[in-house]
């Protein structure tokens, strides 16, 4: 081993030269050497591993790091089997691998938080970013705020949670970005806009101080600032700009498959199901290899539901079924798969299945059962079944007593003349918001409604309860008075005359109103005529001769162009044809020639011609059966459109007499 000590000594000093200039290929290579003269040096081959990693070769580094276990310890190789799990996608194995270390440095704590933010276990992560802030000085500062503000931002889009204010500056457009994401989370779409202008402001500031940096780039870095951009667009309405931006990105083409993906299923859902061939081209972005691993759980499963969509919209049966089959199984209890499954079944007009297969899914997930039952009610509804639709809705604990519902269920009941029942769902309503909301406005609109309803189906002797019960809520309230004598007067004579004396007297419900002016505006139905003023006192004249009112002449009645003044009108004019005496009948027109029939290239009025029988001197005859007395050309047939024939070969043809010429015959 003396003898092999000066080279070994050369090489390790190469892989030093090569590591400071990061050149890992090359120390690669000077490592491996190493490792022929001493495959066991733990040395080296940690080494090799950091090699191969800075290389991307990370299957290559966890395949010697298992290779020898017994000569690489779990807390010398620990991080770097984590990193590299991590890489490789196999985020659960790099959780155990990290779990397993004893000591815990801040380079492990980094990662244990990717790795938990992977695995969207967002709460412990913010609980590792917190720590590693409060507890770490050094360079890599703004970047852990960073991935902090990212964890809040994933919080409030995919958990719907109201993070709390941790005071992280913006000084970086990553950090403006990421508080934006927060906002959307929230609802606050104006404020988000606005963050994320400002962060498309500061990216363009600190990527001009670069030289190097081309227009390019800058389009590349500021291609996910648009997309968010377009997505608050299309949130606020504005699906025009939306689809432009995406569009914009699009045609970029980033490097980002995730961004990509999302990009093209937002344009899926502006599209719905119109330019469905755009929708086919863009559906193929959303496929692209590894977009599993860049995006959440919930963009995964939009992407999935919205191809099950479009397969539906484009008649693909089977291939809808096949996704919402897959849907369910990933999430039974989600509603959505099986809405798509039902929809398609309404397509194909099974709407027995459809309403089996929502009640299934109804009795087996009740928490989610609300949105199921609403469509159940749609479609008996649509099958005709008013009253079925009824029972559905009733059965809605959660929406059973929400105005909405009550004015459904009123009307349908309405419709189907039951109106027992629609007074029986006023009455339970106001029962529960006498209970629960007494006084509300809710409440006194309900009891409002009904009454009027009771009124207008005749049940004047029910509305009373609830006019007295508005009254009493607003004794100066003369409307509902009014509508209460009104009530009372066919019921209880006596009560109305006792409620009449809280009318207010005709004096005091006097207005000053003109007359006049009221019955001369546009809006007056009639409009009184004024009489015309007299202008002075001018004495009647006396009527003369020419004062008399000249009588109009009565026009003559135009009389018809065949009219003959001597004869007399025929007396059974006004009857109908066929009843008058003279009738005798339709007289038979004459057969129109009918071409084709006789010899080919002939026709029956030329026949008739020839036929010295039919001449002028020879005396009339009966027609024969078959024979036409008229020549019709064969132009006179109306055209018609022309529609998808057989193939010439396959259609029958009348013989033809063909040219002689040739070696042929005829």
């Amino acid at each position: 081993m003396a003898s092999g000590s000066g080279p070994v000594s050369a090489l390790w000093t190469e892989v030093n030269r090569c590591g400071q200039n990061g050149d890992f290929t090359r120390a690669l290579k000077a490592v491996n050497k190493i490792l022929h003269e001493n495959k066991d040096d733990v040395t080296a081959l940690h080494c090799k591993i950091v090699c191969l990693i800075q290389n991307g070769g990370f299957k290559e580094a966890l395949n010697v790091m298992n290779t020898h276990t017994r000569s690489l310890p779990s807390d010398l190789i620990g991080f770097e089997k984590a990193y590299c799990e991590y890489r490789l996608n196999r985020v659960e194995n790099a959780l155990k691998t990290l779990q397993g270390i004893p000591e815990q440095t801040d380079k492990l704590k980094e990662l244990y938080g990717q790795v938990l933010y992977r695995l969207e276990r967002y709460d412990e992560c913010e609980a590792v970013y917190k720590d590693l802030i409060r507890n770490s000085q050094d360079e890599y500062e703004e970047e852990r705020k960073t991935n902090l503000s990212a964890v809040v931002a994933a919080q409030s889009t995919w958990e719907n949670t109201l993070p709390e204010d941790l005071g992280l500056p913006e000084s970086s457009y990553e950090l403006c970005y990421n508080a934006a994401c927060c906002l959307i989370g929230q609802g606050q779409l104006n404020q988000a806009m606005q963050k994320l202008q400002k962060a498309e402001e500061l990216c363009r500031m600190s990527l001009a101080e670069d030289s190097d940096v081309t227009e390019e780039d800058v389009d590349a870095e500021l291609a996910i600032i648009h997309s968010q951009m377009a997505y608050v667009m299309q949130l606020q309405g504005r699906t025009e700009d939306a689809l432009q931006l995406y569009n914009q990105v699009i045609k970029l083409k980033p490097t980002d498959v995730g961004l990509l993906a999302v990009t093209a299923n937002n344009i899926i859902t502006i599209n719905k199901d119109q330019n469905v061939f755009d929708s086919k081209k863009k559906v193929k972005l959303t496929n692209a290899e590894g977009v599993e691993h860049k995006l959440a759980r919930k963009q995964l499963q939009a992407i999935e539901i919205n191809k099950a969509l479009l397969a539906m919209y484009t008649n693909q049966a089977d291939q809808c079924n096949k996704l919402s089959a897959s849907l369910q199984a990933q999430n039974p209890s989600h509603p959505r798969p099986v809405l798509i499954q039902v929809a398609q079944l309404c397509r194909e007009k099974q709407h027995s299945k459809a309403i089996e297969l929502l009640q299934r899914f109804s009795d087996q997930h009740p928490e989610s059962a609300s949105g199921i039952k609403l469509t159940m009610a749609q479609l008996y509804v649509t099958q005709g079944h008013v009253t079925k639709a009824c029972d559905i809705l009733k059965s809605i604990e959660e929406f059973k007593y929400k105005p909405g519902m009550i004015s459904a269920l009123v009307t349908m009941y309405t419709h189907e003349e039951d109106i027992d029942s629609a007074i029986d769902t006023f009455s339970q309503a106001i029962q529960y918001y006498q209970k629960e909301q007494t006084g509300s406005a809710i409440h006194l609109s309900l009891v409002r409604e009904a009454a009027n309803y009771k009124l207008k189906y005749g049940r004047k002797k029910e509305a009373t309860s609830d006019l007295e019960q508005l009254w009493k809520q607003n004794t100066n309230d003369i409307r509902t008075l009014a509508q209460l004598i009104s009530a009372y007067s066919l019921v209880d004579q006596e009560k109305a005359k006792a409620l009449s004396k809280h009318l207010p007297s005709p004096e005091t419900m006097s207005f000053n109103v003109d007359v006049d002016e009221l019955e001369n505006s546009h809006g007056a139905t009639y409009i009184r005529k004024k009489a015309a003023k007299v202008v002075g006192e001018s004495q009647p004249k006396e009527q003369g001769p020419e004062d008399v009112k000249k009588k109009k002449k009565k026009k003559k009645g135009k009389l018809p162009k065949n009219y003959e003044p001597n004869s007399s009108p025929d007396p059974e004019r006004w009857l109908p044809m066929r009843e008058r005496s003279y009738y005798r009948g339709k007289k038979k027109g004459k057969k129109k020639e009918q071409v084709g029939r006789g010899t080919q290239g002939t026709t029956s009025g030329a026949s008739a011609e020839l036929d010295a029988s039919k001449t002028a001197s020879s005396p009339p005859t009966s027609p024969r059966p078959g024979s036409g007395s008229g020549s019709v050309s064969s132009n006179a047939v109306p055209p018609r459109q022309q529609k998808p024939t057989a193939p010439a070969a396959a259609r029958k043809k009348a013989p033809q007499k063909k040219k002689k010429g040739g070696k042929g015959g005829w």
